[in-house]
């Protein structure tokens, strides 16, 4: 994958079958649904794959118990369907994961066992593991640092973990395998109109400023918390749809929660679920739900937010965090559909996913999750291919297996989540004795995977590489800082850059990671 490449396919290709704008987890799964469908495709983004909230999830393959607590049996039953999906076609990237809900109640036993037990049920042959009520005993010997004060109990079951970003970016590449095109870093500035139906878009190259007109039999926009600004320009008077809302979490050392168990408390003081889950040798806390008023691309962590994941950790963890325990603090936008009424409580709010089309063609796809991205792409290309009237041909993803399936991808260590690329990476290491070593000692990532990043998923910026590529910035901001020059000079190295270059990339990285560090 290759951007030189995916430019050149640009410049000579005089009409696409399908535009789709947004490089999320949507957007890439509509791309793979419609490539693989045979369908000549272009996926344009304004900044990097997965940039926005696609990469700043909860780390979660799951049906969504919140959702079987409010009685949205459809939509659990959907996401569990999936949730099989993405097993069975990344096996390198979703991975079982063991979680216990402590009871401090008497009635908590009873009460979530009985609705685990539902969710078993729900996920028939596609389950992940068997949930049983346990022992205080046994709850402290899967969860050694609960909170033991009152402790009764818990109920264990089974859901899914991956990594958002690194499936983001193998997404991008399967479509691409596939006979797609995507390009990062191509912002769309306009629609084309023609007879007043949408016949493509305008985009400027963010790296060298050039403009294009792009055409095409149709347009799909995927772009998430920003569906609006796609949709204003097909009507300047739409009423919006979105209500954005934000996710925060943090992350911390693995001491405070050693072992491979997860906890999940069904109901905090906001009404959310809070998950403290093992991830990459940490431990990532979240999540909040807060209304903001304006989508952006990079939002930051609101002080009360931090405070309310620090007081409900203490709560659960017999070892309290403190502000600088935070090796990472990230925010994540959620595009909820709002279904009228009162848009300030986003419990009432619609995490099921919304297709609309407008009466000039243009097919806004939005709302959903991770876990159901491929139903989402199936839903939007089958409309968007009638509506631009295409060869019916049927979806396929079911049975697609994402770039990098390796069903024992654990044996590659530090490089498992790359699945079958690790031995790709592993030849870099031996090109120069330098692409072997370790780019930091509090993290496993080695100068080889610079190389990697530029040569093969089109990494373009030293944030691209430690926020995406690897999930550096995530883990340990302060050490991502402290890599940033090497990386530049790797990525100048493969990339063709000065030293001019590096110093504005270490600079502007530098800067953003002071959103991800408690007190900046």
């Amino acid at each position: 994958m290759n951007r030189n490449e995916m430019m050149k396919r640009l410049r000579r290709t005089e009409i696409w079958d399908l535009v789709i704008i947004g490089g999320g987890a949507t957007g890439l799964g509509t791309a793979i649904d419609a490539a693989s469908r045979g369908y000549q495709i272009l996926l344009i983004e304004q900044s990097d794959f997965s940039k926005g909230t696609s990469s700043r999830s909860t780390k979660l393959v799951h049906g969504g118990v919140r959702y079987l607590q409010q009685g949205n049996i459809s939509l659990v039953l959907e996401a569990l369907k999936e949730r099989g999906l993405m097993r069975r076609n990344a096996p390198h990237l979703v991975r079982n994961l063991r979680f216990v809900v402590p009871n401090y109640d008497w009635w908590e036993g009873p009460f979530y066992g009985i609705g685990l037990k539902v969710y078993d049920m729900l996920s028939g042959r596609q389950g992940f593991g068997r949930s049983k009520n346990l022992s205080r005993e046994k709850t402290l010997e899967y969860i050694p640092t609960v909170e033991p004060d009152g402790l009764r109990g818990g109920v264990i079951y089974y859901d899914g973990q991956f990594d958002d970003a690194r499936l983001a970016i193998n997404m991008a590449r399967t479509a691409v395998e596939q006979g797609g095109t995507v390009i990062n870093y191509m912002r769309v500035t306009d629609l084309i109109k023609e007879d007043d139906v949408v016949r493509g878009v305008v985009a400027e190259d963010a790296e060298t400023g050039e403009s294009f007109e792009i055409r095409a039999k149709g347009v799909i926009n995927a772009t998430g918390v920003f569906s609006d600004s796609i949709r204003r320009m097909d009507d300047a008077d739409v009423q919006d749809i979105i209500t954005p809302s934000q996710g925060v979490h943090i992350v911390l050392d693995k001491s405070f929660l050693p072992g491979d168990t997860a906890i999940m408390v069904p109901h905090t003081d906001d009404g959310r679920v809070l998950f403290a889950i093992p991830w990459h040798d940490r431990v990532v806390v979240g999540t909040t739900d807060t209304p903001v008023e304006k989508a952006e691309l990079d939002p930051r962590p609101l002080d009360e937010e931090l405070t309310f994941l620090l007081e409900h950790t203490a709560r659960y963890l017999s070892k309290d965090p403190e502000p600088e325990d935070v090796l990472s603090a990230f925010a994540g936008l959620r595009p909820l559909v709002s279904l009228g009424g009162d848009d300030e409580n986003t419990a009432a709010i619609s995490r099921d996913h919304t297709l609309s089309i407008s009466r000039s063609g243009l097919v806004t796809i939005t709302g959903g999750k991770w876990t159901t991205y491929r139903k989402m792409a199936e839903d939007t290309v089958d409309q968007a291919a009638m509506l631009a009237l295409l060869e019916d041909k049927p979806c396929v993803t079911k049975d697609l297996n994402i770039h990098g399936f390796h069903r024992n991808a654990d044996k590659f260590g530090p490089l498992a989540d790359y699945g079958s690329d690790a031995l790709g990476i592993q030849d870099i290491f031996g090109e120069k004795p330098e692409y072997g070593e370790p780019l930091h000692p509090s993290l496993p990532h080695r100068a080889g995977e610079v190389i990697w990043a530029v040569r093969h998923e089109m990494a373009r910026t030293v944030e691209d590489f430690l926020a995406r590529r690897t999930r550096a910035l995530l883990l340990d901001a302060r050490a991502s800082v402290e890599m940033a020059p090497k990386v530049a000079q790797l990525m100048a190295e493969a990339l063709g850059r000065d030293e001019a270059w590096q110093r504005t990339q270490v600079a502007a990285y530098e800067m953003l990671s002071r959103d991800y560090l408690m007190g900046g």
